[in-house]
């Protein structure tokens, strides 16, 4: 499925995850909830106290702001999240806009409720829904956007830290950001494994594109049990790398950039509070999102978004699209004519490998059949 969106999952469904060919790991699960205990009782006490007053780092919260605090050269580890919303404009659909959203569209798959064709337990039944929407949106047949160049932009000028991605589209990877900047929080088409726990063969993204587009339900081809890619379904766990890699990053982030997505997803959504309490954040969006619940927030605790109080200091909210909100940050940073021509430059390759793969499609056709069968001799 080429979807960048968003896979939904519930919060009292998600623990720390082991990445497919792992064991599950019980002690990253307790030091989790360990370490949003302390986080609680440290802002509780910090604002019962009057303690810890957090430093102003933005001189203005706006968009001018932010890109004069990167000019500084003060800013040096950038983190991005981003969900479904950084790929709308590539075609994809997100899940939950109205109409439009993936979730609306789904009647023609007979799903006793929408959800259910990402639900691990349905998927084991009734493989079928899910491997037909994989086909719509299947990785490869869309190019990244402005926004996905942007991050890659970032990381050229060697100011992204890693970008923690809810999308499974893996458009990420084809803008340019390899493993080590990538965190897949949902996880991703990349890699399938069998289902069998006894098994657990991997395929890779070309086998798994053979089989769906041949419209074969894949199954291994050593024990026969389904093959599923390595996205997180409800009722599964997210990757191991998800949280032991948020621990080293979230505290020595200096600018946390929140692209395209609800915060409604949990645990991804509490990510944003786990940036100091200096930390600037600028949320590009159609519309807010992660704001603190206003009682919390009196208490000194919650870790939400604060962009219009009276005691708002570093949240910033840029309503637009990504792909304009990027362009307007690429251009106070005297970036956008760089971005631009990154953006022309890489779709134009993507579009000549395309054509080079019809093209040898096409000649392997002609030359079998240029083969013609002799013709009869007149007896």
């Amino acid at each position: 499925m080429s979807d960048a969106s968003e896979l939904p999952k519930k919060e009292e469904e998600e623990e720390v995850a082991p990445e497919p060919e792992e064991q599950s790991d019980d002690s990253s699960e307790d030091e989790a909830a360990g370490d949003t205990e302390m986080d609680f009782l440290r802002n509780l006490f910090s604002g019962a106290l009057g303690l810890g007053s957090p430093e102003k780092v933005l001189d203005e919260l706006t968009l001018e702001g932010v890109a004069r605090y990167i000019k500084s050269g003060k800013c040096q580890n950038i983190l991005c999240m981003v969900g479904a919303g950084i790929s709308t404009s590539a075609g994809i659909p997100d899940f939950r806009s109205p109409g439009t959203g993936l979730y609306a569209n789904l009647q023609k798959y007979n799903l006793p409720y929408p959800e259910a064709v990402f639900q691990i337990d349905y998927f084991k039944k009734h493989p079928e829904p899910f491997f037909a929407l994989a086909k719509e949106l299947y990785p490869g047949q869309f190019k990244p956007t402005v926004c996905h160049y942007f991050m890659k932009l970032l990381k050229d000028k060697g100011l992204l830290r890693r970008c923690y991605s809810q999308n499974i589209d893996t458009l990420e990877r084809v803008a340019g950001l390899e493993g080590d900047d990538l965190i897949e929080a949902h996880g991703t088409f990349y890699t399938s494994h069998c289902v069998s726990f006894c098994c657990r063969k991997e395929y890779n993204l070309d086998w798994m594109k053979e089989k769906i587009f041949s419209d074969d339900v894949p199954r291994c081809d050593k024990c026969s049990s389904l093959v599923k890619p390595d996205i997180v379904f409800f009722g599964e766990n997210l990757p191991v790398r998800f949280f032991t890699s948020m621990k080293m990053d979230f505290p020595r982030c200096d600018l946390l950039i929140v692209m395209g997505t609800s915060l409604q997803v949990q645990p991804f959504a509490g990510l944003v509070g786990r940036v100091s309490k200096s930390c600037p954040r600028l949320l590009i969006n159609m519309e807010k999102a992660g704001q603190a619940d206003p009682l919390l927030g009196l208490l000194g605790f919650g870790g939400g978004m604060d962009f219009d109080s009276d005691k708002a200091y570093r949240d910033v909210a840029h309503i637009s699209t990504c792909d304009d909100g990027c362009l307007a940050l690429a251009d106070l940073l005297g970036w956008k004519a760089e971005l631009e021509e990154l953006v022309k430059r890489e779709h134009a390759r993507i579009d000549s490998q395309d054509k080079s793969g019809e093209s040898k499609g096409a000649a392997a056709k002609a030359s079998s059949a240029s083969v013609a069968p002799e013709p009869k001799k007149e007896e």
